[in-house]
């Protein structure tokens, strides 16, 4: 296993963290009760949330096995999130043995948990460090290790971009999401998803205040502009849609059925 050098021990649970939230809506075990409170407080406002977390996962275990079935054999996770399975290289590695997969999060319970990650194939490798989306140097380096970045590399970050502002002299989302596809060399590919206020403005607006009191800035953004993260890439059909009719399975079918969920969904090649 790989981690930045920087790695913290110690788990903070005096404030909640979207991952362990995302783990409370996904029936993990993963959690604090500062977690379950603000998972059940957005909940309240906003009934989409675990429909959309699911569907989140879905969405991720399809477009993997999309890009994998279309010959790629290195994925980059970033924003990895605690285990839950399938995880991504199981997908992945279920196409391709030999598919090599590097996990990146920021958050110390998911280091905590890097073994149930790093079961892979015995002919492919799975990997984990310990870094933050922000640090992109970092992320390429240690994620380097593993990956020939020289060769096509599968880039996911699902339910990420929300976390991260706009603003230059903030997080530069659409800025470091360029950079990132910059490294990467043709044939690759970007696996992203978002959660929008076009959908459900009302639950959206709430959810995103209590995840801002928490402590967590929060950006829900509009299907222009989270589709600008794709820009100067090549769409896959059906281009960027609702998360759950991204090449949906009779899983995700069944799920629509059920009602909307506020999540924009999307996987891009660069040419």
């Amino acid at each position: 296993m790989t981690g930045s050098e920087a790695a913290p021990n110690r788990i903070d649970t005096s404030r909640p963290h979207p991952a362990r939230v995302y783990d409370w809506w996904l029936g993990g075990k993963d959690n604090y009760p500062v977690d379950e409170e603000l998972a059940r407080r957005i909940l309240a406002l906003d009934s989409t949330a675990v429909r959309g977390a699911r569907a989140n996962r879905r969405f991720m275990h399809r477009a993997v096995h999309t890009v994998a079935e279309a010959g790629i054999r290195q994925f980059l996770d970033i924003g990895t999130g605690i285990p839950t399975e399938p995880n991504l290289h199981q997908v992945a590695q279920g196409v391709a043995a030999d598919a090599k997969v590097v996990y990146a999060d920021n958050d110390p319970i998911v280091l905590r948990h890097a073994e149930a990650l790093l079961t892979g194939s015995a002919e492919g490798s799975t990997e984990y460090v310990h870094a933050d989306v922000r640090d992109l140097d970092t992320v390429l380096r240690l994620a380097g290790e593993t990956l020939d970045f020289t060769r096509p590399v599968a880039l996911s970050l699902v339910a990420l971009t929300h976390y991260l502002s706009d603003e230059s002299d903030g997080d530069d989302a659409y800025g470091l999401l360029a950079k990132y596809v910059a490294a990467l060399a043709p044939g690759s590919y970007l696996i992203l998803s978002q959660v929008t206020p076009d959908l459900s403005p009302k639950a959206v607006e709430g959810a995103a205040n209590l995840f801002r009191q928490s402590g967590t800035p929060f950006y829900p953004r509009s299907l222009a502009e989270f589709s600008r993260f794709f820009d100067g890439l090549e769409l896959l059909g059906p281009g960027v849609i609702p998360v759950s009719g991204w090449r949906p399975g009779p899983e995700d079918v069944a799920a629509q059925a059920e009602g909307i969920v506020p999540v924009y969904a999307g996987v891009a090649r660069k040419a």
